[in-house]
């Protein structure tokens, strides 16, 4: 699944290729991809265009003029820009129709992505949205905010940072990466992180996004950010998917375990409990 920072270049990509040009047409092969209405998301979209593109958490809002238009992405959701005369794939679901001879694509294999179509700048009013905690990234975070959401917390830390609810945008590759770089135990209780701990986990886990945008992504299997964009941040990673290799900082062998059913991968000597 994309995590916050492969949507970042997803939308970064989205604001260079698919801005300011008029929608003729909407083409829906998929209904259950459109959560809203679907006679109105074609209606209401046709002669507006896309003015901006927003992320919040692992969101994507396109806005116009009058309507917001909320997508996530989900397991393996993709957006390619294409001429209109190119052969409609499979799996392209939804199919924006541009007055320039162009498309934009909607393509998701699985089919578990959603779009909804909402009036302008009530997005943080969607339901997905509205329950999310601050970006991971989001200049606003602080140790005491974390602390906070953590201090009555019983479950694993590593847990905890994967509820989208106290931080967004966070999944298993990073908070992996984050927890390695804390020198935190993935497996201790969330209440027993201290100040100074919330204060590492937000440090690193702003520069490992900061980073992982920079090299447009982590490309783990069959993930592709937007339009043929591949990434290269998995070349960076310390510990994630690197079981059995040795530690890059103690030469301790890095270990993978389960952590509430999630792929846990850690050094048993740098993040000693």
């Amino acid at each position: 699944m994309p995590e916050l920072a492969e949507v970042e270049v997803v939308r970064q990509r989205l604001c260079d290729e698919a801005l300011r040009k008029r929608i003729k047409e909407v083409i829906i092969n998929y209904g259950k991809t459109i959560e809203t209405n679907k006679d109105d998301f074609k209606k209401h979209l046709v002669n507006q265009a896309f003015v901006d593109v927003k992320r919040k958490g692992k969101y994507l809002i396109f806005q116009t003029n009058d309507y917001d238009m909320v997508s996530h992405l989900r397991m393996e959701g993709r957006y390619y820009y294409k001429d209109s005369s190119d052969e409609v794939l499979k799996h392209e679901h939804v199919i924006f129709r541009f007055d320039n001879g162009k498309d934009l694509r909607y393509y998701d294999s699985r089919k578990f992505g959603r779009i909804a179509l909402l009036p302008k700048n009530a997005y943080m009013e969607y339901p997905g949205i509205k329950k999310l905690g601050l970006d991971a990234n989001d200049p606003s975070l602080t140790k005491e905010y974390l602390y906070e959401k953590l201090k009555n917390k019983k479950l694993a830390i590593k847990t905890s940072l994967l509820d989208q609810s106290i931080i967004a945008g966070l999944g298993n590759i990073y908070v992996n990466e984050v927890l390695f770089l804390a020198h935190i135990d993935p497996r201790i209780s969330s209440d027993k992180i201290t100040l100074k701990d919330c204060e590492h986990i937000i440090k690193y886990a702003k520069e490992v996004l900061d980073e992982s945008i920079k090299f447009k992504g982590t490309t783990i299997h069959s993930f592709e950010s937007s339009l043929g964009v591949t990434g290269g941040y998995q070349e960076k990673l310390k510990v994630h998917g690197r079981a059995n290799e040795e530690c890059v900082q103690c030469k301790t062998k890095i270990l993978k375990i389960k952590v509430n059913g999630r792929g846990t991968y850690y050094c048993p000597r740098c993040q000693k409990s």
